[in-house]
């Protein structure tokens, strides 16, 4: 790949030009390389079932980064823009670290790479129906709560922005 430097009938061109792809840098630069041809590429079934991921990731990132402040805040001081953070919540699953069930109440440790919007649980009896269940409130940190006196086996769901789900059993 070549820079192009002091020549200003090339300055800020962009696009393909013969077999020369020409890219304008985020720095300014111009950046020169030669077309590629992958006409005679095959693709695994594995590579097809990742590119149709990224095509739903990017249909996601490209309206999410507008419309949720999160992904700019996110990106503010940084390289990666709005849209970036965006797909990278796509791609990424929130994670429960810990479940403590105490006198009164349920305790839920879940993380994500930008944040958990909404954490479930569900208490079930020795049979495996639910005896009660609902929306646990933020607390502290990564931990949110959920009130009740229940006793039984639980089942703790954790969503992200992206509407990515992690599930712990008990």
């Amino acid at each position: 790949m070549s820079k192009v430097v002091n020549n200003p009938a090339l300055e800020g061109i962009r696009g393909k030009m013969g077999d020369l792809v020409y890219r304008l840098m985020p720095n300014g630069e111009t950046w020169v390389s030669k077309d590629y041809d992958f006409s005679k590429r095959k693709f695994s079934r594995t590579q097809k079932s990742h590119q149709s991921r990224f095509q739903q990731a990017a249909a996601y990132a490209k309206n999410a980064a507008k419309i949720h402040p999160i992904y700019a805040q996110l990106a503010r001081g940084t390289i990666k823009s709005p849209y970036n953070w965006a797909l990278s919540d796509w791609f990424n699953s929130p994670v429960i670290h810990q479940v403590e069930q105490t006198k009164g109440r349920i305790r839920v440790r879940a993380t994500d790479n930008v944040m958990v919007t909404k954490v479930q649980v569900t208490i079930l009896d020795a049979a495996g129906k639910a005896i009660g269940t609902g929306a646990a409130t933020r607390a502290e940190g990564d931990w949110w709560e959920y009130a009740s006196n229940l006793k039984g086996k639980l089942v703790v769901e954790a969503w992200d922005l992206a509407g990515n789900a992690a599930k712990h059993k008990t």
